[in-house]
């Protein structure tokens, strides 16, 4: 079963509790819309479910295989397993295809760039969680469901949205959106002492094997990948022909890496093979090497105005992102991923491996080149000689790099092994079918390779004797490395659709709590009682023999009604208002008591540091954070040495302690 690690506060903490409206003003895109993703989307959920009908087959004729002693019917059912087996491969293979299908998430403008590796989304099944959560509302709550089915429509139109977010801040803003929900999800629904009864079910995002589990965290982790996911598709689909274009992808790509980090650190014992430890880990270093690949590029789009340093510059960024896809290639060729990781992502690795490292040898050949005269003129102090003989990963044998020969000499080396590396990236290319559709690639493969044949011949005469060089490997280096960025979600901001129910200090699955409805009248010392904090008010003290005292009040209650009027969410001064205007008749209460609260406790209060909303403005007393909110001060209720066995601590908002607190 998927768990989770990571810490409830990074979402308690950035979300609103109260307050504001339960729609949600984010929709996903229409599903039947005829876009090249839509229709990708649908095949994929077609055969994702056929995979899945197949799937069922296979385990019912294994089944009966293992239960039948009669050789006849063992026969009939293995011809059937092979049948099964043999559709079962065929719709792996086109689904692989489909998800390793990357034209259709490159940008569509004709500028010629390599073509980046995104992710298809993870699919799921729809779902009606009318049932379970009403059925929880009635017996875990002791409210009338009925009145929720606005909040449970709510929720459910969110995730049916989620599961088609557009490629843009939109759609990320959605599958944020939804992942805080599941905050509140969590804890209003989710005890640890009763399941709800609800399955989500999760298709792998490569092979489309279905995996369902009960654990919520399962499905916080599955839209934490589509997460990262959306935000490849947002990077490839940059126009990375200008320098502002070439930043978003960066960032897409950072964010993408991130999301994979998070989910790899917070996440475990995911069912599907997308999500487990090795997978993410591959994803992490493929971003991040896409990452280095626009840096570069970032680089060569500046070379308007050829200089030394500039090529020199180009060529080890290039190498750099040789050795990250070096990395990649690594991490997809481990046990687990090896037959997993489609074989268009392998291909394209290894091509991007040569293809980078033949343009590091280029440039360095042209730097060496095409300043062989020059160097000798400007460069008093040796300066340009040494970052010829630095930029390489040793020093060049039997070579004297100011001799301008010898430069040109070990320049047509680095050509030399520039085309051995084009014509293996091309080789490599040709190999792979899906990556054989992609024009621009060929196109951009094809270019480098005549670029460094033509540089040759132009440098290469037939009365050259001279002992062939050899050139050394290009010393890789990066003026920017990439800057992984973790999940920030503060920046979309979500209102508990069920806040009805109450504040989550008390009313979450789980707490456990006894209702009771009393009568308080008022008497001629008062009501002999003390209230503390708000949403909800707390009885902190109840004086012996006093008005309240025998009404039945006790330390520890909380006041979440006063003449049928709802409290649960009422400022400490509203609460007190209601109480003061007691008549003779008295006034009927409804009280809580959290059932860890009926042992005999001690109440310690310990004032801790402020804790900041995300917002940033000031808080009003008594409230929990809401938009424009930003500091409260948190108490904690501790029952003495009970405390030590039950292991439970109860933690309340309370505002400025002389403000809150009222003795009657």
């Amino acid at each position: 079963m998927m768990s989770e690690s990571g810490s409830e506060e990074d979402i308690s903490a950035l979300t609103a509790e109260s307050g504001g409206s339960t729609e949600s003003i984010r929709k996903g895109c229409d599903p039947l819309a005829s876009t090249q993703r839509s229709k990708l989307q649908q095949r994929r959920a077609k055969l994702n479910q056929q995979i899945n009908r197949e799937l069922r087959l296979r385990t019912g004729a294994e089944n009966l295989y293992r239960a039948s002693t009669n050789p006849k019917v063992k026969e009939t059912v293995a011809l059937e397993l092979s049948f099964v087996n043999s559709n079962l491969q065929l719709l792996k293979e086109e689904l692989e295809e489909l998800n390793s299908n990357m034209n259709v998430y490159q940008t569509e403008s004709e500028t010629v760039n390599v073509p980046m590796i995104p992710l298809g989304l993870k699919e799921t099944k729809e779902m009606d969680l009318t049932v379970p959560l009403q059925d929880f509302i009635r017996e875990h709550y002791s409210e009338d469901a009925s009145l929720y089915l606005n909040e449970i429509r709510v929720f459910m139109e969110l995730r049916q949205a989620m599961r088609t977010p557009s490629r843009n801040d939109a759609g990320q803003e959605l599958l944020m959106e939804y992942y805080n929900q599941l905050y509140f999800l969590d804890q209003r629904f989710f005890s640890p002492h009763r399941s709800l009864g609800i399955h989500f079910h999760w298709y792998d995002s490569l092979t489309g094997v279905p995996s369902v589990q009960r654990a919520l965290a399962f499905e916080k982790g599955s839209v934490l990948f589509n997460i990262g996911a959306l935000y490849t598709q947002i990077g490839a689909r940059q126009d990375r022909s200008t320098l502002p274009a070439i930043q978003n992808a960066i960032d897409a790509f950072q964010r993408a890496a991130g999301a994979f980090l998070y989910l790899q650190e917070n996440f475990s014992h995911a069912p599907s093979l997308d999500m487990s430890t090795p997978a993410l880990s591959m994803l992490v270093r493929l971003m991040v090497a896409q990452v280095q690949e626009c840096v570069c590029e970032q680089v060569l789009l500046n070379m308007q105005d050829n200089n030394l340093n500039l090529l020199l510059q180009a060529a080890q960024e290039a190498a750099r992102v040789s050795d990250v896809y070096s990395l990649v290639l690594q991490a997809m060729s481990v046990p687990l991923l090896k037959d997993y990781v489609p074989f268009s992502w392998i291909s394209m690795v290894q091509v991007k491996t040569h293809h980078f490292r033949a343009l590091a040898h280029y440039y360095t050949a042209v730097a060496l080149c095409d300043y062989s005269g020059v160097i000798d003129e400007d460069d008093d102090e040796g300066q340009q000689i040494q970052a010829l003989i630095q930029i390489h990963s040793r020093r060049p044998d039997k070579l004297n790099l100011q001799d301008p020969e010898d430069r040109l000499r070990l320049g047509k080396a680095h050509l030399r092994k520039a085309i051995i590396r084009h014509e293996e990236a091309l080789r490599l290319h040709g190999v792979c079918k899906m990556l054989r559709k992609m024009d621009i690639l060929q196109e951009v493969l094809s270019y480098a390779h005549a670029r460094s044949l033509e540089k040759y011949s132009d440098i290469d005469h037939e009365d050259d004797f001279c002992e062939v060089a050899e050139a050394p490997e290009i010393q890789s280096h990066t003026h920017q490395k990439p800057d992984i960025k973790t999940p920030d979600f503060s920046v979309v901001r979500v209102t508990d659709i069920f806040h009805r129910l109450g504040p989550l200090s008390v009313f979450s699955a789980r707490n456990r709590w006894v209702g009771r409805h009393v009568c308080l009248v008022r008497g001629e010392a008062g009501l002999g009682l003390t209230l503390r904090g708000d949403s909800p008010v707390l009885v902190a003290g109840v004086s012996p023999g006093g008005c309240a005292a025998e009404a039945g009040l006790r330390e520890g209650d909380y006041i979440v009604a006063v003449n049928g009027e709802d409290c649960r969410w009422a400022e400490h001064a509203e609460v007190v208002h209601a109480l003061k205007s007691c008549t003779e008749k008295g006034q009927e209460l409804d009280v809580i008591t959290l059932q860890t609260h009926e042992v005999e406790r001690k109440l310690i209060l310990s004032p801790s540091a402020d804790k900041e909303c995300p917002s940033g403005s000031q808080r009003k007393p008594g409230r929990e954070c809401e938009r424009g909110s930003t500091s409260l001060w948190n108490w904690s209720w501790r029952s003495g040495g009970v405390n030590k066995r039950l292991g439970s601590t109860f933690s309340l908002s309370f505002s400025n302690f002389r403000e809150n607190e009222s003795m009657f």
